[in-house]
């Protein structure tokens, strides 16, 4: 009979196969570099800003809006929103798009 270490060890090692076959076969609904829209800022006299907003599918077959925004070359504030479908999603970001351009950002 096996020792009680060995059948956990192999548990964890057939955990590991299934879980990395599964990985596997999902990949492309887990690509994260769906689209994304970078917007900057320059006015005279004022600090550069950026603004930055990218679509991409999360772990749970949802679909994410990360925003970004802040002065150019430091570490801005981030906001995620989750959407159950693309068409959703992309109808948020074009909306957070279309109200930085409103605002003074241009296309980078």
């Amino acid at each position: 009979m096996p020792a009680a270490g060995a059948f956990d060890r192999n548990c964890e090692i057939q955990r590991r196969r299934d879980l990395s076959a599964l990985a596997v076969a999902n990949r492309p609904r887990y690509d994260s570099r769906m689209a994304t829209c970078l917007l900057y800022r320059q006015i005279p006299a004022r600090i550069p800003r950026f603004y930055r907003v990218e679509l991409a599918m999360n772990l749970f077959s949802e679909v994410s809006v990360l925003r970004e925004w802040g002065v150019a070359g430091r570490n801005g504030q981030s906001v995620i929103n989750n959407y159950a479908n693309l068409r959703d999603a992309s109808k948020a970001a074009d909306q957070y798009r279309n109200r930085a351009l409103k605002r003074g950002y241009a296309r980078a």
